[in-house]
């Protein structure tokens, strides 16, 4: 599936318990939302980016800056939810979720995770992770921890500190992985995804990844050295405009 059409969809809530508006925050000049767009636009595999949003004034300001916005309903649960309400309307065969809170994102992530992908056809969905170079993020339950097996796959996603060092006094190496929020998905699974049982250890961890592994999909996990910068808070918009600065 080499010529495969992908097509990155960007889900953008105007609701935000932290930063109502999110989307429309200027950084630098430019709303997040268009830096987003932007840096989408720039990976090598991506032949279509859509904004999916559930508020007009998203979707004005996204014609503004000359990009394409579709609305979406209002009552998703999760951003995958409003792309795969995009998906079912809009011809593609991988479909790719970028976060619409990372102005920086890496467009080498996203054609690390397409390729990750296109390369087993038996896998439904494909995401990225990155060495944790900070020990504290290992115990940092808002970081998002996996394991993979010998091919490159997930095992779990947790955060607790997986693996766990149990023998504290041998000298062995352990490389931490940190999951970032970027996903690819064949089109035949993402259109699947809303009928999916939500698991116990979705619940208990509260994170949506596990809903796929406790349905039994493969995800296939690429491995980057670029970390991702989001904006959650008002305090991260000073941060990120000092590193679009540099």
């Amino acid at each position: 599936m080499s010529s495969a059409k992908v097509v990155v969809v960007i889900p953008a809530r105007y609701g935000s318990t932290r930063l109502p508006g999110k989307p429309l925050v200027l950084l630098a000049g430019k709303p997040m939302i268009q830096r987003v767009f932007e840096r989408a636009k720039l990976s090598k595999h991506v032949h279509h980016v859509i904004v999916a949003t559930d508020d007009e004034r998203i979707v004005k300001a996204v014609q503004e800056f000359g990009g394409e916005a579709k609305m979406t309903r209002q009552d998703h649960r999760t951003g995958t939810e409003r792309v795969a309400e995009v998906a079912a309307h809009v011809e593609g065969d991988v479909f790719v979720n970028v976060q619409g809170d990372e102005p920086l994102l890496d467009p080498a992530a996203v054609d690390a995770a397409v390729n990750s992908l296109l390369e087993e056809p038996q896998a439904s969905i494909s995401t990225v992770a990155t060495a944790i170079k900070t020990p504290a993020d290992i115990m940092d339950p808002n970081v998002v921890k996996t394991v993979l097996d010998f091919e490159g796959n997930a095992l779990y996603f947790s955060r607790a500190p997986i693996p766990w060092v149990r023998d504290t006094a041998s000298k062995i190496h352990v490389q931490h992985l940190k999951h970032l929020g970027l996903y690819v998905f064949q089109r035949e699974a993402l259109l699947e995804y809303p009928t999916l049982p939500q698991g116990e250890l979705e619940k208990i961890e509260q994170l949506e990844q596990l809903r796929w592994l406790e349905n039994g999909w493969k995800i296939r996990v690429a491995e980057v050295a670029h970390d991702a910068v989001s904006v959650d808070a008002p305090e991260d918009v000073a941060r990120v405009e000092k590193l679009l600065q540099k």
